[in-house]
C-alpha cells in the first residue's frame, strides 16, 4: 500500500512521475470534479489519454470526487438528487479508471447546530453512502471535514457505518485547523479508529492556502506526534499543486520525520 499521494499534473507528469517513484507515491486526481468535466465525455478521455501514456497502473490511485454544492442532505429533494448524481458519476468514473477510492466532503453548513439539520445530516447521509458502498466494493469511499467546526459530528456518521468495509474518514488536518476551534488532539482522538485517508498542506491558520508543508504556521512536530501517539496507519497526501511545491514539501517531511516519513534514528 502507498504511504505517500500526490496531485498529478498531466501537463508536467514525466517529473511527476519520477518524483513519485523517488518518494513511492501513488496519484489523487483532481482533474474530473468539475461538472464541465463530468458533463463532457471527450474531455474525460483527454485527460485519461494525458495520464496514459505514462502507462500507469491506477489501482493505487485516488481522487476527489464531487464536492461542489453536493448536499446529499438537502431537504430540496431536485438539490439532493443533483447531489447524489454528482456522487455516482464520480464513482461511476472511479469504477472504470479501476482506482482505489474516492474522497467526499461533509457538506454541513459550518457551526450549525440544530437537531433536525444534524439528524437529516447524518440519518441521509448514512443511507446514501452505505447503498453507494455496497454497488461499489472495489472502491474506497473517505468523508472529509470542510468547513466542520469540530469533529464529533462526522465521527457520529463513522461510527454508525463502522461495519461498511469501504467508507472511512479523510481527515483533512489543515482544514480542521483554521475552520475548527478545537485542538489537533481533539480532532486525531476523536476521529482515530475510521481515518483511512489524511490530507495535509500548510497555511497562515487563517485561510486555506494549500502551501507546501512546512512553508506556513502549522505544528508539523504536533501532526507527526498525533498521528504516531494515535496510533494512525493512513496513507497521506500531500494536496498542493505544482511539481515545486510537492517537491519541498516531501523534502521537507523526510529532513523532519514527518508521518508517514520514518524519523532518523538517534545514534
Amino acid at each position: 500500500m502507498s504511504r505517500l499521494y500526490l496531485v498529478p499534473d498531466r501537463k508536467d507528469m514525466e517529473r511527476m512521475c519520477a518524483l513519485a517513484a523517488e518518494y513511492g507515491c501513488a496519484f489523487e486526481y483532481n482533474d474530473f470534479f468539475m461538472p464541465k468535466v463530468m458533463d463532457d465525455p471527450q474531455k474525460q478521455v483527454e485527460i485519461l489519454e494525458d495520464y496514459g501514456i505514462y502507462k500507469r497502473k491506477f489501482e493505487n490511485d485516488t481522487m476527489h470526487g464531487a464536492f461542489l454544492d453536493v448536499t446529499i442532505h438537502s431537504d430540496d429533494p431536485l438539490i439532493r438528487d443533483a447531489s447524489m448524481l454528482r456522487v455516482r458519476q464520480s464513482m461511476e468514473m472511479a469504477k472504470d479508471m479501476g482506482l482505489k477510492g474516492v474522497v467526499f466532503h461533509t457538506g454541513r453548513l459550518a457551526g450549525f447546530r440544530a437537531e433536525g439539520y444534524l439528524k437529516n445530516w447524518r440519518d441521509r447521509n448514512e443511507a446514501f453512502f452505505a447503498e453507494l458502498a455496497d454497488k461499489y466494493p472495489g472502491q474506497q469511499i473517505y468523508m472529509e471535514n470542510m468547513f466542520d467546526e469540530a469533529p464529533d459530528i462526522l465521527a457520529g456518521l463513522a461510527e454508525r457505518m463502522q461495519d461498511v468495509e469501504n467508507f472511512g474518514v479523510c481527515l483533512d488536518y489543515a482544514h480542521a485547523m483554521i475552520f475548527s476551534k478545537c485542538s489537533g488532539r481533539e480532532w486525531m482522538e476523536t476521529l482515530a479508529p475510521y481515518i483511512r485517508h489524511i490530507h495535509i498542506n500548510d497555511n497562515d491558520l487563517q485561510n486555506d492556502l494549500h502551501l507546501a508543508v512546512g512553508a506556513g504556521k502549522l505544528d508539523w512536530q504536533e501532526f507527526d506526534e498525533l498521528v504516531r501517539q494515535c496510533r494512525i496507519e493512513a496513507p497521506v497526501l500531500v494536496e498542493v499543486k505544482g511539481y515545486e511545491a510537492q517537491e519541498e514539501s516531501l523534502r521537507y517531511m523526510k529532513s523532519h520525520g514527518i508521518y508517514p516519513m520514518e524519523r532518523e534514528r538517534e545514534e
